[in-house]
């Protein structure tokens, strides 16, 4: 009895493996294993930014962009949108962005543990420089700078060069930081907002990159014509675009190319021209150093 039931036994499992298996009577486990893991190729790029504009009016141009580097790359590319250039630089640092569009001073003020590289920089009317305008309501008593002492100014972002860090720099001359220097300080996040907050007597001076100023002045003469520009701070070099140094080699040489080229794509020149750039160039590092250093300088004076 006990031989006829391990021999019953047998032929169940026999018939088990044959039902699972193939012809010759073996499992194939194979058609049974995970997928593959996707190649690199097909993982998406990630491509980050942070407006200098409302969000409305920037978020536009980057996702277009974001199509047309995912067409010339032939594989996935996802947007990241961050609300300020802190939360931006974050991101960067965590490894968490393949490539990013960062503002002058979000690179200048970069110490992330992931290491990045320039990889573009914005050309706009024939030049890679711009300048940081002071402006105080049309309507505004106030004539120069030294008159905005202890009265109400508006920032864009902590991490902006013409929306905060130009007039630290300014100040820094003196030993003296916006806090100490005027009476109340707020941050509007978007240039266009610093201008409506001046337009609309919310503070009484504002610092604003020169390209969205004169993008305003076509884009929204009716906002402009309430405000004024009293003075002019140094020059500064355009915001970069910049990649993780470890990407592979190839991909950042064809990104590279990719940019570059952007700009000779009829299609692409207004999706450009709508988010203040005319086309992106070869970048010269060496424009930031000057900006670096006076950010230490500033970090010391604040204690930060």
């Amino acid at each position: 009895m006990a031989k006829k039931g391990v021999l019953l036994i047998l032929a169940a499992l026999a018939l088990l493996f044959a039902g699972c298996g193939d012809e010759k009577g073996f499992i194939d486990f194979a058609r049974h294993a995970a997928a593959p893991a996707a190649p690199a190729a097909e993982r998406p790029l990630v491509i980050a930014f942070a407006p200098v504009m409302s969000p409305e009016e920037t978020r536009r141009p980057y996702e277009r962009m974001t199509d047309y580097l995912a067409e010339k790359l032939g594989r996935p590319v996802t947007m990241v949108q961050k609300r300020g250039a802190a939360e931006l630089d974050q991101l960067v640092a965590a490894g968490e962005a393949d490539v990013a569009f960062l503002s002058t001073g979000a690179y200048t003020a970069y110490r992330g543990h992931e290491p990045i590289e320039l990889l573009a920089m914005v050309e706009t009317k024939g030049t890679i420089l711009y300048r940081t305008f002071v402006i105080v309501a049309a309507d505004s008593e106030i004539e120069d700078f030294a008159s905005l002492k202890g009265r109400v100014f508006a920032f864009v972002d902590p991490l902006s060069h013409s929306g905060r860090l130009a007039v630290d720099y300014r100040l820094l001359e003196e030993g003296l930081t916006p806090e100490q220097y005027f009476g109340r300080i707020f941050y509007t996040h978007h240039h266009d907002k610093s201008i409506w907050a001046v337009a609309n007597h919310l503070a009484d001076g504002a610092s604003i990159d020169n390209q969205i100023y004169e993008h305003i002045e076509q884009t929204n003469p009716q906002l402009a014509a309430k405000v004024r520009i009293i003075d002019e701070l140094a020059v500064a070099p355009t915001g970069p675009v910049v990649v993780r140094q470890n990407l592979a080699s190839e991909e950042k040489e064809q990104l590279r190319r990719i940019f570059y080229e952007m700009a000779d794509d009829e299609a692409m020149r207004p999706v450009l021209q709508s988010a203040v750039i005319d086309r992106f160039v070869p970048p010269d590092g060496g424009l930031y150093e000057p900006l670096r250093q006076k950010f230490l300088a500033h970090e010391r004076l604040s204690g930060e």
